[in-house]
């Protein structure tokens, strides 16, 4: 980055270029193996051809608000933070079986084409996406240790690396332990805390911090400000889900209620709806051939007992409470404006 005026795009660009050509030469020694790889190679490849790169820019910019100049080495270590978006991307889809991804096929839906109609293909695709998800993973790893950073610097970052395995794989499983039951609002913002806001804004941040040397108030900003911009995040993405268009999602609005997922949009709805509208709810809830009267008898529900205006609320509140601690830390102008531009991005989620 040329100078320290924070251009989106121009960030984007060096990390795209570091994804595509260190993920193209792990997919061309896949297929070294044997050829049959190949529809294996193309979901790798797949994985990280879209996205904003906003889980990299935070990473970024924990580096640079601790005082470090921008670096080539560092941008190929926060590139590895969108690598394990990617394999919770590919996981995330073969758990609620999602078909749609970005406007494409999901990597459990295009590995079908791969198995010739044999017996079990769709087992045997989710296998296939399962494994593809598990190297992605590994993969973000071996960028992150080979990045050109010094040994010490990584050093300081490795234990935050089993802590956001940790967390993401347990927000992920207290969503599906929570699918179906009864919803609640508290337990469904902390599946939303642990699945994605802390993957998302805080755990980059702190590693970027780590591996500049960040002290511990700084350490302790990042997550202040982290944490509630990454459940905003995610509650956007819920509103979106439902009532956002699917040519702009790129996935399916009904994919949440289809699932019947633990999302503080339902459990809003369910917290304000009155006995018929619960009824209404429960005999809509969870079924696969959800169509579109469905879906709009849903959204009325919400609409009705204002849910969607209650999750605006919670979005505004949190953006407003990471923004007030971003004003508390002693970071430079260009750091503060860039984690300012960057909490709108979040937030707001323009396409």
């Amino acid at each position: 980055m040329a100078s320290d005026l924070w251009e989106p795009a121009a960030f984007k660009a060096r990390v795209d270029d570091v994804l595509r050509r260190f993920v193209a030469e792990e997919a061309e020694r896949l297929t070294e193996i044997d050829p049959a790889l190949d529809p294996v190679a193309g979901q790798l490849v797949a994985s990280v051809a879209d996205g904003k790169r906003l889980r990299a820019a935070f990473c970024y910019w924990g580096w640079r608000a601790a005082g470090q100049p921008d670096s080539d080495s560092l941008v190929r270590a926060a590139a590895s933070m969108e690598l394990v978006h990617a394999a919770a991307v590919v996981h995330d889809d073969l758990i609620d079986d999602s078909p749609l991804r970005h406007g494409r096929p999901t990597a459990h839906m295009a590995l079908r084409g791969a198995l010739n109609r044999r017996p079990r293909a769709a087992a045997a695709a989710g296998s296939l996406a399962m494994l593809v998800g598990d190297l992605l993973m590994s993969l973000a790893g071996q960028l992150f240790a080979t990045s050109g950073l010094p040994a010490a610097y990584l050093a300081r970052a490795r234990p935050l690396w089993s802590v956001l395995a940790r967390e993401l794989i347990a927000g992920e499983c207290l969503e599906i332990l929570r699918t179906g039951t009864t919803p609640d609002t508290a337990q469904s913002l902390k599946v939303i805390r642990y699945k994605t806001a802390k993957y998302t804004v805080e755990q980059p941040l702190l590693i970027g911090g780590a591996l500049a040397g960040a002290g511990e108030r700084l350490r302790e900003g990042y997550s202040a400000y982290g944490l509630p911009l990454g459940e905003a995040f995610q509650l956007r993405d819920d509103l979106l889900g439902l009532f956002g268009s699917p040519g702009d999602t790129g996935k399916a609005n009904a994919d949440d209620l289809r699932g019947n997922r633990p999302t503080a949009l339902l459990a809003e709805t369910w917290r304000a709806a009155d006995k018929d509208e619960r009824r209404q709810l429960r005999t809509l809830l969870g079924r696969r051939d959800l169509g579109e009267d469905a879906l709009h008898a849903v959204r009325e529900v919400m609409r009705r007992v204002r849910a969607p205006e209650r999750v605006e609320d919670m979005i505004t509140v949190r953006v407003e409470e990471a923004l007030g601690a971003l004003h508390e830390l002693d970071v430079s102008a260009p750091a503060a404006g860039a984690l300012t531009a960057l909490a709108r991005s979040v937030s707001v989620r323009e396409f």
